[in-house]
């Protein structure tokens, strides 16, 4: 017992910075036929070399982790951690074979890229973008700093805590997604998002229809009417929301964002030199 104890091969505290610090360049050696392969190949490297001790084993383990990779790379720390579980649980003895480890890499990679986009890029940087760019656009020097301070320590601490979750839970981390548990975090992430947006949109979103519909004497002064103030009175906003619909349906349904966003010049062009539009 003593001797099975001695010769248990175990990854340390150190072994899981190194691979930390190594997964922040995953997205250096990005290429267009394997993706982020080779950037996971070296995050593995600390364990590799921990956990095999002759060069062909650790050359056969190299091997195996330059095959196809790509997921969202901040979560995608979580993968790593799995792997690093599952190597050790290998080189301890354990019947997993090269098929078992690339299985559930391929098998994680997709789910926690569907995680991952819509809370990071899709959440997380746009809001953090919007708030630093309305604090800059006062001139407040707080606007640029709080977009890099928040983007970069949501993306160290998901890196770093996904990475130690997935050593941790290993292969059970399969059994979490089944469960409908990260399910439940893209749902909730996405309603928290759209509600955020939804009150951007009132503060940011400025389009105004001035068009004179009615003049009229009331109480001696003069009264003018337009089609903004009568839809003001039905709802505020309401012409910024509508075009915030037009545009995600435009999207949907594949029409280029650039020329989206040439038209709205246009149109808004046009509309003020008509005396149609204003802000």
């Amino acid at each position: 017992m003593t001797e099975m104890t001695q010769n248990h091969k175990k990854l340390t505290k150190g072994d899981l910075r190194s691979m930390y610090w190594r997964s922040t360049f995953l997205l250096g050696s990005f290429n267009f036929e394997r993706m982020q392969s080779m950037g996971f190949c070296v995050t593995m490297m600390p364990a590799i070399k921990r956990l095999y001790s002759k060069k062909e084993d650790q050359a056969a383990a190299l091997k195996r982790h330059l095959e196809f990779f790509n997921t969202q790379p901040w979560i995608g720390s979580a993968i790593m951690g799995v792997t690093a579980a599952m190597e050790e649980e290998r080189a301890n003895g354990a019947e997993i074979d090269d098929g078992a480890i690339s299985g559930v890499k391929v098998g994680l990679m997709g789910p926690l890229a569907g995680v991952g986009d819509p809370i990071y890029w899709g959440t997380a940087r746009i809001i953090l973008a919007v708030l630093g760019a309305t604090l800059a656009k006062e001139g407040n020097i707080m606007g640029p700093i709080l977009f890099f301070v928040g983007i970069n320590l949501i993306r160290v601490l998901t890196r770093w805590y996904s990475m130690n979750y997935g050593y941790q839970k290993g292969t059970e981390i399969v059994q979490d997604m089944e469960g409908g548990q990260l399910q439940k975090i893209t749902t909730g992430a996405s309603i928290l998002g759209l509600f955020i947006m939804g009150g951007l949109v009132a503060k940011w979103a400025s389009l105004k229809i001035p068009y004179v519909i009615a003049r009229y004497q009331q109480d001696g002064q003069e009264v003018v009417r337009t089609v903004q103030s009568t839809l003001d009175e039905l709802l505020p906003n309401l012409v910024p929301l509508l075009l915030t619909f037009l545009c995600m349906y435009l999207l949907k349904k594949k029409v280029s964002a650039i020329a989206i966003i040439f038209v709205m010049f246009a149109v808004g062009i046009a509309g003020r030199y008509l005396g149609i539009l204003g802000l």
